[in-house]
């Protein structure tokens, strides 16, 4: 099985309501009856910390411009700190080290979140990719599925699709996910 997760999108792109509220009003309205509870509809809200809060968000139709001009300042804190990312990466040294552990410690306030329509923190991201999934099949790619955890999407090695894609097939493989992208920015076009 092959999971297309938000982290494993962010990292190829970087690499190549309503609520009910009573009245506080003290007056009676019209007809001497007195205040009750009302439905408001409005944009539904979800607590974010403060430090998210502070955090720049990726876009779904964002370049490969915009993606590398969103993680400068965090490639640029980071190096500040003694890890140089792309360096690093292209050394093959491991992200897991103590020094990038303590630069990406002081530098996780610039690092870009994922875009809002694939953050787990969306209380519609289930629904969202249920539409994605419905895309990706209805573009003859059958063996794509909802991830176990309800908030990602994947290709099922074998299931239902006799081209199936392998894990090894690193040029099917990039096709999916340009097909994937391409899916999430037609459903959230939609949902504007």
């Amino acid at each position: 099985m092959m999971k297309f997760s938000v982290a494993a999108v962010a990292i190829a792109m970087v690499i190549g309501g309503a609520g009910c509220s009573a009245s506080t009003d003290s007056q009676a309205g019209a007809g001497g009856k007195a205040d009750v509870a009302t439905l408001e509809s409005g944009t539904p809200s979800v607590a974010v910390s403060a430090k998210q809060a502070e955090r720049p968000r990726k876009r779904l139709d964002d370049t490969l411009e915009d993606t590398k001009a969103r993680y400068k300042p965090y490639e640029d804190c980071m190096i500040e700190h003694g890890f140089d990312v792309m360096k690093e990466r292209a050394k093959g040294t491991s992200r897991g080290s103590a020094k990038s552990a303590a630069a990406n410690k002081a530098c996780e306030n610039l690092l870009p979140l994922e875009p809002w329509e694939l953050d787990p923190a969306n209380p519609e991201v289930g629904d969202f990719m249920r539409d994605v999934v419905k895309c990706l099949k209805g573009k003859g790619l059958e063996n794509a599925a909802l991830g176990d955890d309800g908030k990602s999407w994947t290709v099922r090695d074998g299931e239902a699709d006799p081209n199936s894609i392998s894990k090894s097939d690193s040029e099917s493989a990039q096709k999916v996910m340009d097909l994937g992208q391409a899916c999430q920015r037609e459903v959230a076009a939609k949902r504007k």
